[in-house]
C-alpha cells in the first residue's frame, strides 16, 4: 500500500505546486485557451522533469551502485547478460547497478532508450538462479526497448493536464454559481476557491493515477512477452513463479516501481501498477 500512496502522492504534489503557482499568477477560467496552455505546461513539465532526473533519483533514493568494473563473476555475468540482451533489442548498453535489499526486485528507468539504468536488488541477485535472473533482466531491457518510460511520461502529462484544467473549470463553475446566488455577487473568496481547487485536484488526481496504473499494467504484459523473446518463455515463467513463491517486494519510489519486475498486491486493485503474477504467468503460457 505504501507504493500506491507514493504513486498518488507524487502526482498530487505536482498538481499542488501547479495550483499554487497558477493562483499566484492569477490564472483563472475566464480564458480557456490560457488556462489550457498553463495546464499543459505544468502537466507535461512536471512529468518530463521527473523523467529527466529519473536515473539520478534512482541512484540516490535506492542507493544503487553502478557496476563499472565487475568485482566478481556474478557481476561480470550480470553485465554480459544485459549487454547481450541490449544488443538483441537494438539499444545502447544501459548502466547496470545493484542495490541493497533483501526483497527480490529489479527496475529500469531513464530518460530514453539509449540512456537507461537497469538495477537489481541483492535479494534477487543472490536469491534466484541464473536462468530466473536472465528472465528478469530481459523483462527490464524490454521495458527500455519498448520506450515505456517515455510512453508513461506522456500519458502522465496528458492526465495531469486534464486534472489541472478540469479542476479549475469546475471550480470556476462553482464560483459563478455561488456568485449568482449571493446578494453581493462576490462568489467564493480566494482561499475558498483555492480550497475547492485543491480538493478537485486530489479527487481527479486519484482518477488520473488509476488511468496511469492501467496503462502500466498493459506495458507489463508487453515487457513479459519481450522477455520471453529475449531469454525464452520458460525462463520468464520461472522468474515469475519464483517471485510468486517468495516474499512480497518492498516499497520503491513510484517512478521506479512502475518498471519493477515485481508489484505488490493492493486492496485498491485499480491502482496496481502491475497485473497479478498469476495473470502474467497465464498470459505467457497461453502465448
Amino acid at each position: 500500500m505504501k507504493r500506491i500512496l507514493l504513486l498518488v502522492g507524487t502526482n498530487l504534489a505536482v498538481l499542488l505546486v501547479a495550483s499554487i503557482v497558477m493562483s499566484l499568477l492569477g490564472v483563472n477560467t475566464s480564458s480557456m485557451t490560457g488556462l489550457l496552455v498553463f495546464a499543459a505546461i505544468f502537466g507535461f513539465g512536471g512529468a518530463f522533469i521527473s523523467l529527466a532526473i529519473s536515473k539520478w533519483m534512482a541512484k540516490k533514493t535506492m542507493g544503487c551502485e553502478v557496476i563499472t568494473s565487475p568485482r566478481d563473476n556474478t557481476e561480470r555475468w550480470l553485465l554480459d547478460t544485459v549487454a547481450r540482451q541490449a544488443k538483441q533489442s537494438g539499444i545502447k548498453m544501459p548502466e547496470v547497478a545493484v542495490y541493497q535489499s533483501p526483497e527480490m526486485n529489479a527496475f529500469a528507468t531513464g530518460p530514453s532508450k539509449d540512456n537507461a539504468l537497469v538495477a537489481v536488488s541483492t535479494g534477487l541477485l543472490y536469491g534466484m538462479s541464473q536462468d530466473e535472473i536472465e528472465g528478469v533482466l530481459a523483462h527490464e531491457v524490454s521495458h527500455v526497448a519498448n520506450g515505456d518510460m517515455v510512453t508513461l511520461t506522456l500519458i502522465q502529462g496528458v492526465v495531469n493536464t486534464f486534472v489541472i484544467f478540469a479542476a479549475r473549470v469546475v471550480a470556476g463553475i462553482i464560483n459563478n454559481f455561488v456568485a449568482s446566488n449571493d446578494e453581493e455577487g462576490e462568489g467564493l473568496g480566494m482561499f475558498a476557491y483555492m480550497a475547492v481547487v485543491f480538493v478537485l485536484d486530489m479527487l481527479l488526481g486519484i482518477l488520473a493515477s488509476i488511468i496511469v496504473a492501467y496503462f502500466s499494467r498493459v506495458r507489463e504484459f508487453k515487457a513479459d512477452a519481450g522477455a520471453a523473446r529475449l531469454a525464452g518463455k520458460n525462463k520468464m515463467i520461472a522468474a515469475l513463479e519464483r517471485l510468486r513463491q517468495g516474499p512480497e517486494s518492498g516499497a520503491m519510489p513510484a517512478q521506479m516501481a512502475a518498471f519493477g519486475i515485481n508489484g505488490k498486491r493492493s486492496m485498491a486493485e485499480m491502482l496496481m501498477s502491475h497485473p497479478p503474477l498469476e495473470k502474467r504467468i497465464a498470459a505467457l503460457k497461453a502465448s
